[in-house]
């Protein structure tokens, strides 16, 4: 299984503008640029997509791993923060904050499920950064 987007930049890296697409059209020539990326301008930037590519990823597989382990999560919110640390030009940091309500499973048995989580989706396994995870049961 393969997936596509495509990026498009027009003039300098301060100057210039781009647009990004992706292949299922949910983002066609979304505008980005050096403000959306670097300050708080209009448009989005690599680190809002890589962070909801983890967010994604991660909850996705935090569900299959409950329901292989007996249990049906009946709702499962996260919040992924990608920091970018343009000094030294890398991503340095993807912070993932989950919260789920899973009737009949206990503390410990939650944790292990979100490490694995974590530890294995396959945006985790892509990324070389540091992955840290907070999690609270409901």
């Amino acid at each position: 299984m393969k997936r596509s987007a495509t990026a498009n930049w027009k003039g300098t890296g301060k100057e210039g503008k781009g647009l990004i697409s992706t292949q299922s059209l949910l983002f066609k020539d979304a505008p980005y640029a050096f403000t959306s990326r670097f300050e708080e301008g209009a448009g989005t930037n690599p680190e809002e997509l890589l962070a909801a590519a983890h967010a994604g990823c991660f909850t996705m597989k935090l569900s299959f791993n409950l329901t292989k382990a007996g249990f049906t999560p009946e709702n499962i919110d996260t919040r992924c923060e990608v920091t970018l640390d343009a000094s030294k030009g890398e991503i340095s940091h993807s912070a993932l904050t989950v919260s789920a309500k899973v009737p009949g499973i206990g503390k410990e048995q939650f944790d292990e499920q979100v490490n694995d989580a974590k530890a294995n989706c396959p945006v985790s396994k892509l990324f070389n950064t540091t992955i840290t995870c907070e999690a609270s049961l409901l």
